[in-house]
C-alpha cells in the first residue's frame, strides 16, 4: 500500500507539473499577447496597459539587463522565449516580397522618376509587418529558407553567420533580381532598443538594366520590459539608382510617446502651413534627378497608402497636377499564394 501511495503521489506531482506548464504556455501564446497595438491605443480591444512580463519577471529581467545599457546586445544576451514569435529571421526576410508586384511595375515603367516611386513604395510596404513586435528566432548556422509563389518569384535565404547573426537572401522573377546581406548593430537603452541596419540591399531591374541601392532608416523598439511594446523608424530611407544617379529620399516621421501627431516637422511641399500635423507612420519625400533637382513628390502612410505628384525644383506641386495613388491599403490586399520550406 505504501508503494502504491508513493506511486500515486509521484503521478499526481507529474500531472500537476504538466498542467502548470500548459497554463504557462497558453499565457505566453494567448491571442491577447499577439495583438498589434498602436501606442496611441487605437483599435485595441484589450487593456493597452497589459504587460508582456509579469511583475516578478520584470524585476528579474531588469536586474539582468541593466548591465548591458549602451551596449550592442546582438550576440550578448540570452532572451526569454516569451519575446519570440514562431518564425525565424529568414522567414521574416521573405515578408518584403509580399508586394513584389511593385518592383514588376518599376521595371515596366518608362518614366525614371516613377520607377523610383514604385520601388520606394515597395520598400516601405514591409514596415507594416514591423507592428508585430515579437522577435523572430535566430536561425542556426547554415539554415536555409525557400519560398516560391505562383507568379514565378523564387526567394532563397541562408544564415551565413551565427555570432554575430548575418543572413543573406536572393529573390528573382522575370522583372527583377533582389539581393540582401542582412546585418544589424544594436544599442540597448534600458526600456528601448535601437537597431541600425549595416547590411546591403541591391535590386536589379532587368528590362532597363538599372541597379538600385536601398538604405533603410534606423528602428527603435520601445517599451521592451515595461509597458506595451511598439516600433518606430524615424529617419530617412534612401533609394539610389546607381545606373543614372537619380535617387529618392523618404522621411519617416517620428512618433511621440503617445502616438500623437508631433507638431511642426518636415512635410509635403515647402509652402507655409504645410508643415504641421505629420505623425505616426507618415512618410514624405522626393525623387531627385542626378543634379539634385526634385522631380516627384511622394507622400503617404506606410500602413494605409502612398501617393505621388509631379513637383518643381523647389518641391512644390505643379499646378494642374494631382496626387496619384501608387499603392493603397496594404492590409487589405491578398497575400501572395506561395509555398515555402525551411531546411536545417
Amino acid at each position: 500500500m505504501s508503494t502504491v501511495g508513493r506511486k500515486g503521489g509521484l503521478l499526481s506531482t507529474i500531472s500537476s507539473g504538466i498542467s502548470n506548464c500548459r497554463s504557462k504556455v497558453r499565457s505566453y501564446i494567448a491571442p491577447e499577447h499577439s495583438e498589434v497595438v498602436n501606442p496611441d491605443g487605437s483599435n485595441v480591444e484589450l487593456d493597452s496597459s497589459a504587460p508582456r512580463f509579469k511583475q516578478e519577471e520584470k524585476e528579474s529581467y531588469w536586474t539582468y539587463m541593466h548591465n548591458f545599457i549602451g551596449s550592442d546586445i546582438t550576440s550578448l544576451v540570452t532572451l526569454p522565449v516569451v519575446v519570440f514569435e514562431p518564425m525565424t529571421m529568414l522567414q521574416k526576410l521573405a515578408e518584403i516580397m509580399e508586394y513584389s508586384h511593385l518592383l514588376d511595375m518599376a521595371d515596366q515603367c518608362e518614366d525614371p522618376a516613377m520607377k523610383l516611386a514604385y520601388a520606394s513604395t515597395w520598400a516601405t510596404s514591409v514596415y507594416f509587418a514591423y507592428q508585430r513586435t515579437w522577435k523572430p528566432f535566430n536561425p542556426i548556422l547554415g539554415e536555409t529558407y525557400e519560398m516560391v509563389d505562383k507568379s514565378g518569384l523564387t526567394f532563397l535565404a541562408e544564415q551565413v553567420s551565427h555570432h554575430p547573426p548575418v543572413s543573406t537572401a536572393h529573390a528573382e522573377n522575370d522583372h527583377f533580381i533582389y539581393d540582401i546581406t542582412s546585418k544589424v548593430k544594436t544599442r540597448f537603452m534600458g526600456n528601448a532598443l535601437d537597431v541600425f541596419p549595416v547590411g546591403r540591399t541591391r535590386i536589379l531591374l532587368k528590362k532597363s538594366n538599372m541597379m538600385l541601392d536601398l538604405v533603410p532608416p534606423p528602428t527603435r523598439v520601445h517599451n521592451l520590459i515595461f509597458g506595451r511594446t511598439w516600433v518606430d523608424s524615424p529617419g530617412d530611407m534612401i533609394l539610389t539608382n546607381l545606373t543614372t544617379g537619380d535617387k529618392v529620399v523618404l522621411h519617416f516621421h517620428p512618433c511621440n510617446w503617445f502616438g500623437r501627431k508631433i507638431g511642426r516637422v518636415k512635410s509635403i511641399g515647402k509652402r507655409k502651413g504645410k508643415h504641421q500635423g505629420r505623425g505616426r507612420n507618415d512618410i514624405d519625400g522626393y525623387v531627385y534627378n542626378k543634379e539634385g533637382e526634385s522631380k516627384l513628390l511622394i507622400t503617404g502612410n506606410w500602413s494605409k497608402s502612398m501617393s505621388c505628384q509631379p513637383c518643381d525644383f523647389e518641391g512644390e506641386p505643379i499646378d494642374g497636377t494631382e496626387l496619384k495613388e501608387v499603392q493603397s491599403h496594404y492590409y487589405n490586399l491578398p497575400c501572395n499564394n506561395c509555398r515555402s520550406k525551411s531546411v536545417f
